[in-house]
């Protein structure tokens, strides 16, 4: 007999995202209870031999156990609930610590952008640390992921009573839709890297009411990745 299609099963299942976060989260904290003991266990035993061979090798492994419990802290950060503290900015003040940021951050990299800055006097009702994660992750994504050849070019501007900053990167090849552009987490998942940024910094640019957009010029291999912020309604 034929079974209904009320018989049928399947092995698709849908799962929240609310609830995908509540998993990861408890698994990070079991497993960093667990990191934590096994740092102090690592302790114990350094202090028990007096052998320096067993000590460089012990705090290897300490360093190891330090960066899984730094890897399970990031994951924690990138699916947090963002929650900004908003405050006056001057823009072009904030694009200028973003630049020193940037240079601090990217050491080898700093060259490799150029910057056109023109803000004027204009302010801006941000967080000025939780934004600026926000725009290194951008620059993050173009380094690590189908960089093209030539620099980078970050602009940033008023045009039409908002502040816009566009990031613009040469691909050497790029295929992925930018429709949903931020709204896919987990789609492209790769050792050390869980496909969270990209979806976090859409989440801070919406907290600040602004908007998260790309698109991609197949004629010029490029990507172009724009924020619209609000100004801010106190003067500077």
């Amino acid at each position: 007999m034929g079974s209904t299609a009320s018989e049928q099963h399947t092995d698709s299942l849908s799962v929240s995202w609310t609830d995908n976060v509540r998993f990861v989260r408890q698994l990070s904290h079991d497993l960093r209870n667990h990191l934590n003991a096994a740092e102090l266990q690592a302790v114990y035993i350094s202090e028990l031999t007096g052998d320096a061979e067993l000590k460089t090798e012990i705090k290897r492994l300490r360093a190891t156990i330090a960066e899984l419990g730094a890897i399970l802290q990031k994951l924690l950060a990138d699916l947090g609930q963002i929650k900004p503290s908003l405050m006056p900015y001057r823009a072009v003040d904030f694009v200028e610590d973003l630049r020193q940021k940037f240079a601090h951050d990217f050491p080898q990299e700093s060259a490799a952008v150029n910057w056109d800055i023109q803000p004027g006097d204009a302010a801006l009702n941000v967080d000025p640390q939780l934004l600026q994660q926000a725009l290194l992750e951008l620059f993050a994504n173009a380094f690590q992921h189908q960089r093209g050849q030539g620099p980078l070019a970050a602009t940033a501007k008023i045009d039409n009573d908002r502040f816009v900053f566009t990031l613009r990167e040469p691909k050497a090849g790029f295929e992925l839709s930018t429709e949903n552009w931020g709204r896919e987490p987990l789609r492209k998942i790769s050792q050390g890297h869980y496909g969270l940024g990209l979806n976090r910094v859409r989440v801070i640019v919406e907290a600040h009411g602004g908007e998260l957009h790309a698109h991609y010029d197949p004629t010029e291999s490029v990507l172009l990745t724009t924020i619209t912020l609000p100004l801010s309604a106190e003067p500077s």
